[in-house]
């Protein structure tokens, strides 16, 4: 293989974070985005259970958990210092994730999608999700990023499902006490590795010529 393979689909935070990770490290690829409607024979044979992002690396191995694929390109080349320094920093790093991943991902599923899981209720949902919230506000008033001094692997990992979350109802998020976290959340989306990882491709056939991402800039 000539370079490692990136299933993905453009709005999937998921996605979004394993793809920032790329492009911080210069990890060149080949994107291939997913329509999760029609999900390809090539992506399913390799991860059968059909979730991106997938990537396939260019001795073949699969690595389909996005946290995963954060740390191996970064684990390759980490220029801006994404990486926490020291095991216990790290350890610190990754559990916050967890947490993210875990309770405040699905108190986001139930908040945005309340069709999709009836015997849950919105409201309470928001709620929860907004104890997690409440809970980085609390570390930006001590410091601007998470990892401190400047934005790295806990913010970029946690922040497109921050996003997902302030968009479901845009007046609510704005009217809630917790300025260091929309001001925290304004930086990372206006940045330009976020602005230039959500750049639009189209959906990806065995056909397609080659997306190589990074985005080549002209």
């Amino acid at each position: 293989m000539d370079l490692p393979i990136l299933y993905s689909f453009r709005r999937c935070p998921y996605a979004i974070r394993a793809r920032m990770a790329l492009w911080i490290s210069a990890q060149r690829c080949e994107l291939r985005e997913v329509v999760l409607s029609r999900k390809p024979a090539e992506m399913l044979a390799v991860s059968p259970k059909g979730t991106v992002p997938v990537l396939v690396d260019e001795h073949g191995q699969v690595i389909d958990q996005s946290l995963d694929i954060m740390l191996w390109t970064l684990r390759r080349r980490d220029p801006a210092s994404w990486l926490p320094l020291g095991r216990e920093s790290l350890a610190d790093t990754l559990n916050l994730i967890e947490d993210c991943d875990a309770g405040f991902k699905q108190a986001l599923d139930r908040y945005k999608y309340p069709a999709r899981y009836p015997d849950s209720d919105a409201q309470s949902s928001r709620d929860r999700g907004a104890d997690f919230l409440r809970r980085l506000q609390d570390v930006f008033q001590g410091q601007r990023w998470i990892g401190g001094e400047h934005a790295g692997l806990g913010d970029y990992a946690i922040m497109p499902f921050v996003r997902q979350f302030s968009t479901v109802d845009p007046e609510w998020f704005a009217a809630q006490s917790w300025p260091d976290l929309r001001d925290w959340l304004r930086s990372l989306v206006a940045s330009q590795g976020f602005v230039e990882v959500m750049a639009k491709v189209g959906p990806w056939t065995p056909d397609s010529p080659v997306v190589e991402f990074p985005f080549v800039r002209v």
